[in-house]
């Protein structure tokens, strides 16, 4: 993992220094908009929606819509008047109990590592926090923003959990009108409760779709259903042979140039191998040309598993010449 932040938890006159990490990431299928004839991706332009035209990335500003539909531009200078939130502090507000947070609050996890000088106050904390059976309510500047969150132990790694604010969690604006349920169906939907009651164990769910998205693609890829397009790297659903990739970049080079693509890159690859193959260790670059030129012959002569014998060939042949 890499870090993403580097910072210092405080509370109280304690300090712990500590990395981030992302604590989560997602597994989501990803799709990609392709034109359903031939495969080509679809691009999206940046167009103005007034005049129509592509608008450039270095006139693009942001802008805020009012309710009724105006729009105020901020120009940088405006967004530099802004409050920043540059800290590089977890500063512990309170410490609360658990079950006061509501987890719909809870927005992203992060992983707390101490750096070296902080091993021991960061052991202190996550002890205060075990012993109290408490979570730590913090303030922290994340990408420019300052957010709350809480710090709790999990596995023996302090976990920072940021929260999205109160004002951010939408109130249902539907209301459910209570029926009437009868005492036998009371106990019936209690006794199938104490029936699927059991232990949480997350290993036991696993993603059907992606699997099943995997496996359609695997299919389609071994019943040839692929579209080609000007960009393809692949030949194939097998792993790109570093070989191949390196031979279809430069017949893309070549195309690119005004070249003659078809030049046959496949011979002079099996050369160069065949010389990488039969060459000396630390010869001079005469030697390497009189071992390229008899391990050509070498192996038209004989068969392809002689390595030995192609080798002792090129190695003589190289010393005559030298």
């Amino acid at each position: 993992m890499r870090a993403i932040w580097k910072g210092a938890v405080s509370f109280g006159l304690v300090s712990v220094p500590v990395k981030l990490y992302s604590a989560t990431e997602s597994h989501d299928v990803s799709f990609r908009q392709v034109h359903a004839s031939d495969g080509g991706r679809i691009k999206y332009q940046r167009v103005c929606s007034i005049d129509g035209e592509e608008v450039p990335y270095a006139d693009i500003a942001k802008g805020y819509e009012t309710e009724d539909g105006e729009m105020v531009i901020l120009t940088d200078d405006d967004l530099a008047q802004l409050p920043s939130a540059s800290s590089r502090e977890i500063a512990v507000e309170k410490f609360v109990p658990r079950e006061q947070i509501d987890p719909m609050l809870f927005e992203k996890s992060y992983y707390l590592e101490p750096e070296k000088s902080g091993v021991k106050a960061y052991a202190l904390l996550r002890q205060a926090l075990l012993d109290a059976d408490r979570v730590a309510v913090v303030t922290v500047a994340l990408r420019q923003r300052t957010t709350v969150g809480v710090l709790r132990v999990r596995d023996d790694v302090i976990v920072l959990q940021t929260m999205m604010w109160p004002d951010e969690i939408r109130t249902p604006d539907f209301s459910i009108e209570p029926g009437e349920v009868k005492d036998s169906e009371v106990a019936m939907a209690t006794m199938l409760v104490e029936t699927l009651a059991g232990e949480f164990d997350p290993t036991e769910f696993e993603d059907d779709y992606a699997g099943a998205v995997h496996d359609l693609v695997e299919a389609k890829i071994e019943g040839g259903d692929l579209k080609r397009t000007p960009t393809s790297t692949k030949s194939s659903g097998e792993v790109v042979d570093l070989l191949a990739a390196l031979q279809r970049s430069v017949q893309n080079a070549k195309t690119a140039r005004g070249e003659d693509a078809d030049t046959d890159t496949d011979t002079e690859a099996e050369d160069a191998d065949t010389k990488d193959a039969s060459k000396p260790a630390k010869k001079a670059t005469t030697k390497k040309a009189a071992a390229k030129k008899t391990t050509k012959k070498a192996a038209s002569e004989k068969p392809a598993k002689k390595t030995t014998t192609k080798k002792a060939a090129a190695k003589k042949t190289a010393k005559k010449a030298s």
